[in-house]
């Protein structure tokens, strides 16, 4: 039985059609409502870490009552070794304690394609996210981070204006995490990862971590990961995130998905005054007039209530980027459509097949084996 036919029966038949369910890990907590009346059974909201709240309204006889599914991490962890879980445990309690030590293995553990410690990685990131809930609900609902996203061409200057507007930040108390992607070569796959070497002074700041990656290929530089590298950046207490892209023009577009804010950093003579801020990284011209401005966009967009709908709305964004990419994936190594892709390829690249027919061809075979 599913969720939602258990909720068109009555209270009395709730319990007894819950047990014929197929979901394991459900906490149910009932308790009298001063709102709906005495011994009126409804959800109790419960705030422990690492627990996930789904809501219905159950009416039963002309009542509502609150359902509230706590589904908590035992379902995650199922199956974890005890030296796992103890790898688990460390990083997170590092993580949350500021240790850079940690956070790097957390983000080097997110960034793993190996298929168990892509598990791993999971399990961190839902202990870390409760955490993340937990301290915003404190902050009073209000964003622990500003996220911002950097991008310009080769030769604008973005490391050495990263590196002024790091120093600039972390003296007036802030922590700044710098994602700082690099491009990959097409034909060795090697990468210069050169941005750390340029940021001499901002990567001895202790106050700020960069975290150079390689593209691997990913279109832009902006690669699966970084997303879930911001909430462990997050997690880690660094209250300005900066996101640099490569510069290759779509880029733009999917680390829009992922920060508050972005910027353009152009070369000289680029723009015009409509749309540049004139800055110098070198004379310190215009970059504290610019983070004022990025403070008051900040805080307007928090006030009108956009920055919490724009948050939302990127993650239910990445969740779909996410399903795409496993479900392309899934396909691609399905035994019935790996055998047929070299020889449907080799007969599009002779001109014997269009791609939309071949593309039928591999789609047919898949579905054919999920009836």
């Amino acid at each position: 039985m599913n969720i939602p036919m258990l909720l068109q029966r009555p209270h009395q038949h709730f319990l007894k059609g819950l047990v014929r369910t197929p979901f394991r890990c459900y906490r149910f907590i009932f308790h009298p409502s001063p709102h709906l009346g005495s011994g009126v059974p409804c959800a109790q909201l419960l705030s422990s870490p690492g627990l996930h709240c789904a809501k219905w309204m159950l009416p039963s006889n002309g009542l509502t009552r609150k359902l509230c599914l706590q589904t908590t991490l035992e379902e995650h962890t199922e199956g974890l070794s005890d030296k796992e879980q103890r790898l688990v445990d460390k990083l997170y309690a590092g993580l949350i304690q500021g240790q850079r030590a940690c956070l790097a293995e957390a983000i080097t553990l997110v960034e793993s394609t190996h298929s168990r410690k892509k598990e791993l990685a999971q399990v961190l990131l839902q202990k870390v996210l409760a955490h993340h809930r937990e301290q915003e609900n404190l902050n009073k609902g209000k964003p622990l981070a500003f996220r911002v996203g950097l991008s310009g061409p080769p030769g604008a200057g973005k490391s050495t204006f990263i590196e002024y507007f790091g120093k600039m930040l972390t003296e007036r108390g802030h922590k700044l995490s710098v994602l700082a992607v690099d491009p990959s070569s097409c034909t060795s796959g090697g990468s210069l990862l050169g941005d750390k070497t340029r940021m001499t002074e901002l990567s001895r700041d202790m106050n700020a971590y960069i975290r150079p990656s390689p593209t691997r290929g990913t279109l832009g530089g902006v690669t699966r990961t970084t997303n879930e590298a911001i909430l462990l950046c997050e997690g880690g207490g660094y209250d300005v995130i900066l996101v640099e892209t490569v510069g290759v023009g779509q880029s733009e577009f999917a680390v829009a998905d992922m920060v508050d804010m972005f910027i353009l950093l152009l070369p000289p003579a680029g723009g015009d005054e409509l749309q540049v801020i004139r800055i110098s990284a070198r004379s310190g011209e215009g970059i504290t007039e610019m983070w004022d401005k990025m403070k008051e966009f900040q805080e307007v967009m928090l006030v009108s209530g956009e920055l919490a709908a724009k948050r939302q709305k990127q993650q239910k964004v990445w969740m779909w980027n996410l399903i795409q990419e496993n479900v392309i994936e899934h396909f691609r190594t399905h035994p019935a459509v790996r055998e047929q892709i070299p020889l449907l390829e080799k007969r599009v690249l002779s001109g014997a097949l269009s791609p939309g027919l071949a593309a039928d061809l591999l789609l047919k075979a898949f579905k054919s084996r999920h009836e």
